[in-house]
């Protein structure tokens, strides 16, 4: 078991004591069990969330902390593993979700592509979140922008030029384009603007996706998300 899965676990008994988080690793206040047992308890959508911002928190104030991995960390994992989240971020190179949310090996079910673009995709981004619904039960799906991308910049240049981009390129700046035009003319940065619609709109698409993700979230099994990174401070911030 993870090191934030076991973190759950002290926090779901402390709260029944009346204690809050305490925010120090988990590993120093719990024996990891042996072997890939599924943990006794899952955490709900919104303590998901919350195990995610305190990790943002503490990556932000510099208190990570997860140490560097070996070989050795992925052995309890090796037979199954057991995500909090799906986090549906940018391939960008500066955006790593298990660092700036300051989690473990097997906590996060990663989902990479330029602009973190969800309508549109096809079934491998797509699939791959309802893996993590359908089968490995997944309480949370966070749509994660981050500042000054790159896939969105180019979809505002390129409405504005009038022109096109080499290869499959143009096919995932076309996907991009519609949410820049959604906030067209509105007061701002256009940057900042488009990139916030364009993880609203991925949060709209998986809400509604048939025929997994969206019959959960109506269960109230799943929540579905949005959120930016801020690339300078390493803040996370919530979108409504």
């Amino acid at each position: 078991m993870s090191s934030s899965r076991r973190e759950f676990l002290r926090f779901t008994s402390a709260t029944a004591a009346g204690l809050t988080l305490s925010g120090r690793s988990a590993a120093q206040t719990a024996t990891p069990p042996s072997g890939a047992d599924k943990p006794a308890a899952r955490p709900t959508p919104d303590q998901a969330l919350r195990m995610l911002q305190e990790g943002n928190a503490r990556f932000v104030e510099g208190r990570s902390t997860r140490s560097c991995r070996t070989p050795a960390d992925f052995n309890s994992l090796a037979e199954a593993q057991f995500p909090i989240a799906v986090i549906v971020g940018c391939a960008d190179s500066r955006v790593a979700p298990e660092i700036l949310f300051d989690q473990g090996v097997g906590d996060l079910f990663v989902v990479r592509v330029a602009g973190n673009v969800v309508t549109g995709t096809g079934d491998p981004i797509k699939g791959s979140i309802e893996y993590a619904i359908a089968e490995l039960d997944t309480p949370l799906i966070m749509v994660l922008g981050h500042g000054n991308c790159g896939a969105v910049k180019a979809a505002i240049k390129h409405i504005d030029a009038h022109d096109s981009l080499p290869g499959a390129i143009n096919g995932l700046v076309n996907l991009i384009k519609p949410a820049v035009l959604k906030v067209r003319g509105e007061s701002g940065d256009k940057l900042d603007n488009a990139i916030r619609a364009n993880v609203k709109d991925g949060v709209a698409r998986l809400n509604k996706l048939d025929p997994i993700v969206a019959p959960a979230v109506r269960q109230g099994k799943v929540k579905v998300v949005g959120a930016t990174y801020d690339l300078r401070s390493g803040k996370v911030t919530m979108l409504a």
